[in-house]
């Protein structure tokens, strides 16, 4: 796999490859904290203007996340590279949107940290542009929520998060129908994790639950195998009572010191989610997502988040937006109150 620059022929748009923060906008039920809602807590200040590309004062491993940034990745490039159905490209502004009514009930800071854009099929350049943001990010102390785009958004999330903490390996909880463990000559939305593989070696830390397999080739398998991956599959969670997944879920969280938890939003069955790139004929119940996610954020270990594969060329009544913005909430809201006690 390739982590080089995009060549020369690729194309480029003339769209800024960053763009920083904008207002936000929601219902305004009055001023005060007893009103507040994230459109109206949510902080447009430029968090890079101290911290210079990854300049900024390094922080030591492990450091807690006293505060939180949404940062999108506005690239369906890996998707289209993968034969998928393009539109994840929308998916940062419809979150935002999403998330802007909903109420806030504590004082955690929250801040826009602004989007990159993919550029044409530079998706190697985004890739090196949202990895410098993040680490940056990592640095200053924010637990980082990506809002994607296609999954190729976790390649370029995590290997930032990764320079952030002293390259030392994160540990991985991918939520998902999908292993994203392809071997292809250049990344795609179905690469992120071998990607991640090469790039920490030894210390690639792994876990997937949600996988469809009849959605998984036995090679696809074969290669989690190879790689130690820990695998659950979208049958055995449906099976599986809600407080025991919470249960593995701090279980795949033990043992590590920094976290990063990717959402892929096909994990959940198509009548939940039905705008995503590649919609679940099974996919597990939100319930079990969710519950999953806020035992994960509870641990107070996350650094990274990354929610990604909205298509809402193919929402329904931004459906699919709106599951995804109550999942950020309740993350942060649990990050939050681990972070605070």
């Amino acid at each position: 796999m390739n982590d080089s620059p995009a060549s020369a022929n690729n194309t480029t748009s003339s769209a800024p490859l960053y763009s920083p923060a904008q207002p936000w906008e929601g219902r305004n039920d009055g001023p005060g904290a007893e009103h507040a809602r994230w459109h109206s807590v949510v902080r447009t200040d430029d968090v890079f203007s101290s911290a210079s590309g990854t300049d900024s004062t390094p922080e030591a491993p492990g450091v807690p996340a006293d505060k939180v940034a949404v940062l999108g990745f506005a690239s369906d490039e890996g998707v289209r590279r993968n034969h998928g159905r393009a539109g994840a490209v929308a998916g940062p502004e419809h979150l935002r949107a999403a998330l802007g009514g909903l109420a806030v009930h504590d004082s955690f800071p929250r801040y826009d940290a602004g989007t990159v854009t993919t550029q044409g099929t530079d998706l190697e350049g985004a890739h090196e542009e949202l990895s410098n943001r993040v680490e940056a990010l990592y640095r200053q102390g924010f637990l980082t929520v990506v809002l994607g785009g296609g999954h190729e958004t976790a390649f370029g999330s995590h290997r930032g998060a990764y320079r952030g903490n002293e390259e030392q390996p994160l540990g991985i909880i991918n939520l998902d129908a999908h292993f994203d463990l392809r071997a292809a000559d250049q990344p795609t939305s179905g690469t992120p994790f071998l990607q991640i593989a090469q790039l920490v070696g030894r210390g690639f830390d792994y876990s997937v639950a949600g996988i469809s397999k009849p959605n998984n080739t036995a090679a696809l398998f074969a290669t989690a195998k190879k790689l130690g991956v820990r695998v659950v599959l979208d049958e055995d969670l449906a099976d599986m009572p809600i407080k025991e997944a919470a249960a593995l879920a701090r279980q795949m969280a033990s043992g590590k010191d920094a976290l990063h938890l990717s959402i892929d939003l096909d994990v959940l069955a198509a009548s939940v989610a039905p705008g995503v790139s590649a919609p679940a004929a099974l996919g597990v119940s939100l319930e079990h997502i969710r519950a999953m996610a806020i035992a994960i954020a509870k641990t107070g270990k996350l650094r990274l988040v990354d929610v990604v594969e909205l298509n809402p060329s193919f929402d329904i009544d931004e459906r699919t937006a709106k599951v995804a913005a109550r999942l950020i909430d309740d993350i942060v809201t649990a990050h939050a109150s681990a972070s605070q006690r």
